[in-house]
């Protein structure tokens, strides 16, 4: 709970919060305090053995460090401070607060929202496509660090007035079913990723829907496959409003909604903001065609702090690109394709490493999955994918070529993995993206 109080309170005093992850190692936060260079620090007790150790690599020396739940007491001491008798006159364009980017394609980036961003995601999203009401409990796997959670269990519950409940454990399956059936603050809008409902769907501990006071689920971090969500839907009468967002834009910006869910695609663009598909010449790309999102909207981030060539390459003009590759049919739902830097070029075509995981997942056998490419012995690249399987102990030659085939017969000959590996785990992010640059640097 000291966590909402150090980031409103920094908001009202005109201090700039850079809010972290607290699942890192104390390499990213060396990393981290020497690319912010704060001037003091708020750090739970449990964390700071790692901050130290954290502090003593960085060049940058922190003059205040208080500590939340310490012996010492620095957070509740600095809490006690003579209140302001009026808050800065900051303006909604003033800068308000940092979030590190989750990694998935390499070192974090200072992402710079203003004052603005949070009040423009509550709105357009949080009311405008959730209806989140001030009966709503809210519950979100994503924690407050996150753009996704910042909004889901912080900006969205105030903007309605409504309840949200706060989870200091990881959001695994067990934990995450004795917040949806406790009796006292029952979530009725839960906020989760596709690898976490995967995860909910396969566990054997997963309550009954009548145990459950869910209304909708909402979905983020990674397109949703169509059969997670069809399946979701069956097992507890809920829909799961998939949607896509990034750090840079705060928030979701384009998204199913609660009476038009088509599973399988990001849906539409949020009221409000406005996309564009563009091929690699910069012009926009013809229905059905793959191209580069770009998403122009009022929740845009100033820019990656004391990073110009990334600034400019995303922040451009009135348009932030997000780096992910989209298709739009007739009817205006887009379909994500994949991130721009995970796109695979085989035989000449495009190939959507979503589709195919997506073709992958729809086995029995397989929980997760992660396509990349990688190249030949003729310098050909060739589709590869890592799968886990829901049952580690069905492993072996014969089943890896059953999914072969099953995908063979499901998507176009070329897209098909000819390399399929089993692993325990893939790596993510602590959002839940999938690392797919880890995967390819194994070859």
């Amino acid at each position: 709970t000291d966590w909402p109080v150090a980031f409103l309170g920094a908001l009202l005093a005109g201090v700039v919060p850079v809010c972290l992850n607290t699942l890192l190692t104390e390499d990213d936060y060396a990393y981290m305090l020497d690319h912010a260079r704060p001037r003091a620090v708020v750090v739970s007790a449990a964390l700071l053995p790692v901050y130290e150790a954290a502090a003593r690599k960085a060049s940058h020396q922190v003059a205040n460090v208080w500590v939340s739940r310490g012996a010492d007491e620095g957070f509740a001491k600095a809490c006690q401070a003579t209140p302001l008798l009026a808050a800065p006159r900051t303006r909604s364009s003033d800068m308000a607060f940092w979030l590190y980017s989750s990694g998935s394609t390499g070192k974090p980036k200072g992402t710079v929202h203003c004052h603005e961003s949070l009040r423009q995601t509550a709105k357009l999203y949080g009311e405008g496509i959730l209806s989140i009401q001030e009966t709503d409990v809210c519950f979100s796997a994503a924690k407050l660090y996150f753009a996704y959670g910042l909004g889901n269990a912080l900006s969205f519950p105030l903007w309605a007035g409504a309840t949200t409940v706060l989870m200091a454990e990881r959001p695994t399956p067990a934990a995450i079913f004795k917040r949806w059936t406790q009796t006292t603050y029952q979530p009725t809008v839960f906020f989760g990723a596709p690898t976490g409902f995967a995860g909910m769907l396969a566990s054997p501990d997963r309550p009954a829907s009548s145990a459950i006071k869910l209304r909708l689920c909402s979905s983020a971090g990674e397109a949703l496959p169509k059969l997670l969500g069809e399946q979701f839907k069956v097992a507890y009468g809920c829909d799961i409003i998939d949607g896509i967002g990034s750090t840079e834009m705060l928030h979701i910006y384009l998204s199913n909604t609660p009476n038009d869910v088509r599973y399988g695609t990001s849906g539409k663009p949020v009221p409000g903001y406005v996309m564009s598909l563009r091929g690699e010449d910069g012009n926009e790309v013809g229905i059905g065609e793959i191209g580069d999102l770009f998403i122009q909207g009022p929740s845009a981030a100033m820019m990656y702090w004391v990073d110009t060539t990334k600034s400019r390459a995303t922040f451009q003009g009135e348009w932030t690109r997000s780096g992910d590759k989209y298709t739009q049919d007739a009817e205006g739902y887009f379909t994500y394709s994949g991130r721009s830097d995970d796109m695979l070029k085989v035989s000449g075509q495009y190939v959507s490493p979503f589709e195919v995981e997506g073709a992958l997942m729809a086995h029995a056998a397989v929980l997760e999955a992660a396509v990349v490419g990688v190249n030949d012995d003729n310098g050909l690249t060739r589709v590869k994918a890592y799968l886990v399987l829901k049952n580690a102990a069905a492993a072996n030659d014969g089943l890896i070529e059953e999914i072969k085939i099953f995908v063979k017969n499901s998507l176009a000959p070329h897209k098909y993995p000819r390399l399929v590996v089993l692993v325990a785990e893939l790596p993510k992010t602590a959002t839940g993206k999938i690392q797919r640059f880890k995967l390819r640097e194994l070859g």
